[in-house]
């Protein structure tokens, strides 16, 4: 063999070799890692974040004026509701109770239960049909919305990972409990123990409240409310529900308030804990059903009616 035709084969070897390392550089993957963060206000008063399905996340709660206090929630949400267990540890000796509210997009708060305080700490589980909240704590047992002002004693912090739910809308009530708002759910084969009279809004003054009655029976016998009923010109009814006289009912119950459409439709409007130790409580909220009759049931977080009717709206 020539040596012309050895370099020619030396050349031919090279630049096969060179041709098959620049293609294997050409298919390499490259792997980039993303890593999510929370974003938040930044003084960390906005933490309202949406809670995956089937999955338990630990949330921290943030303490405001109480040195060396802790907190934590496991919250799991389930397709059913959301699951809510609380632990609270260090806490001052001046500090027997505190309520727990769920704060929704819209700024509203929901009250999911009055906690006692026993030596420093405390425990206590709920359920709330809500997805989308923050946690805060409060002494204060009747807040409609949360402000800079407002007493705050944990609040909850974004769980790493998660992006806060931007602010709906100021959802600014005057001084009231403001109920859930829940979808309309339909009742097929539901029974006549949950029907209540339509109380014939289109026939209301659109911007003016007006007055009704409720008959109380069962377990809220004794006790009194106001009802206040008011079609608002853009629209949806606000409904104002101020019960009185509550240590003659049972404590450590949950009373709600359902409306009931034309076509047989139930919507929560809200709830009340009963802890036993006040008399007075408030749902304030909204419908936009044309027309509906209201009653009251005795029983824990359901999406649909479930206990015993213990009071019913009259016009």
């Amino acid at each position: 063999m020539t040596k012309r035709l050895l370099f020619i084969l030396g050349g031919l070897v090279l630049s096969l070799a060179t041709a098959s390392a620049a293609l294997a550089q050409n298919t390499q993957t490259t792997t980039t890692t993303t890593q999510t963060t929370a974003i938040q206000n930044a003084d960390g008063s906005w933490t309202v974040v949406e809670y995956p399905v089937n999955k338990e996340v630990i949330v921290n709660l943030t303490p405001s004026g109480i040195p060396n206090a802790t907190g934590r929630a496991t919250i799991h949400r389930m397709a059913n509701g959301t699951a809510i267990n609380l632990n609270l540890s260090g806490l001052t000796n001046n500090v027997s109770g505190l309520n727990l509210y769920a704060v929704d997009p819209s700024g509203k708060t929901t009250l999911l239960g009055p906690i006692t305080v026993n030596n420093g700490t405390a425990t206590y589980s709920t359920t709330t049909p809500l997805d989308k909240f923050m946690l805060v704590l409060s002494p204060d047992a009747n807040l409609a919305t949360i402000t800079p002002q407002t007493n705050v004693a944990f609040r909850s912090a974004v769980p790493q990972g998660f992006a806060v739910v931007p602010l709906a809308s100021s959802g600014e009530r005057d001084g009231a409990l403001v109920g859930e708002k829940v979808s309309a759910t339909t009742t097929t084969g539901a029974t006549p123990a949950y029907s209540a009279p339509l109380l014939g809004i289109p026939g209301f003054r659109r911007g003016t409240d007006t007055e009704m009655k409720i008959n109380f029976a069962g377990a809220m016998t004794g006790s009194r409310a106001n009802v206040y009923i008011e079609p608002r010109k853009d629209g949806p009814t606000t409904i104002k529900m101020r019960f009185h006289e509550l240590k003659e009912a049972p404590g450590g119950q949950i009373y709600s308030l359902w409306a009931v459409s034309a076509d047989n439709k139930f919507v929560k409007l809200g709830q009340v804990v009963n802890t036993g130790r006040r008399n007075e409580a408030q749902i304030q909220t909204e419908t936009a059903l044309p027309d509906f009759g209201l009653f009251i049931t005795l029983e824990g977080e359901q999406s649909m009616p479930a206990g015993a009717i213990v009071g019913t709206i009259l016009r």
